[in-house]
């Protein structure tokens, strides 16, 4: 089911994260078909589906860039729970790009690291930027209260993502306390932004990024002031939705 909230926001309803990723893979591929050169990535469970359908498909990449959203601070990028490894794991194996950018977790200099990243992407403009969403209405590592105009920094992670993320790692005491992310400011300059929810437990957080105030208690909500943004929900992410 598709749907327009407002005239800049399209709203997909799927059966289940499979169905959810057949959906995404289509959006990348009318990306492609329109010229797309820069994909912007994004990691966690909520992707892989359609980095599923990606990797099964005949979709070449080995002419485009791909630059990641963020990346754990303190993490090689040899690590199993970093976002190079995840990447790899997940689709650069299968589907190499012509070049590929993942914020180095390993730089203990955040200003330079973060200056350069940024300083990549005003080089290579991303022409879609995929995003998950985090229950406290997070995208990236932009946690509720990050100034809408910000830029690639690094981020203290707040007490519900390492908890959300704990998941992932031998126990939470593991889960590293800052990561490098795109800032809000960074992510809305995208060409195109595809964001992804599953699962009741994002259903507020949808409502209010969809129907609430733009406001940075809800980062996502500043979604609502870009030009063409496309949402995919399960039943569930959606149904607090009017």
């Amino acid at each position: 089911m598709m749907q327009q909230v407002k005239q800049n926001i399209h709203v997909q309803v799927v059966r289940d994260q499979t169905a959810g990723g057949l959906a995404g893979f289509k959006v990348f591929q009318d990306a492609l078909e329109h010229g797309a050169q820069v994909l912007g990535l994004a990691t966690g469970s909520t992707p892989v589906t359609i980095y599923d359908e990606l990797t099964a498909s005949e979709l070449d990449f080995s002419h485009l860039t791909s630059i990641n959203l963020d990346e754990y601070v303190g993490l090689p990028a040899t690590h199993p729970q970093s976002y190079h490894y995840f990447m790899q794991e997940h689709l650069f194996n299968a589907k190499p790009f012509a070049h590929s950018f993942v914020p180095d977790g390993m730089n203990p200099n955040a200003e330079d690291e973060t200056q350069l990243y940024e300083a990549l992407i005003k080089a290579n403009p991303i022409d879609l930027q995929l995003l998950g969403l985090g229950q406290n209405g997070h995208i990236g590592f932009n946690e509720p209260g990050t100034a809408p105009d910000s830029i690639t920094h690094k981020v203290a992670l707040t007490a519900s993502t390492i908890a959300a993320n704990a998941r992932f790692f031998e126990n939470q005491d593991e889960v590293p306390r800052y990561a490098y992310s795109m800032g809000i400011g960074t992510i809305l300059k995208a060409k195109q932004i595809l964001i992804v929810a599953y699962g009741a437990a994002k259903a507020d957080a949808v409502a209010a990024m969809l129907q609430g105030p733009v406001t940075p208690d809800v980062p996502a909500s500043y979604l609502q002031t870009h030009p063409n943004v496309h949402v995919i929900l399960d039943q569930a992410a959606a149904s607090k939705l009017n």
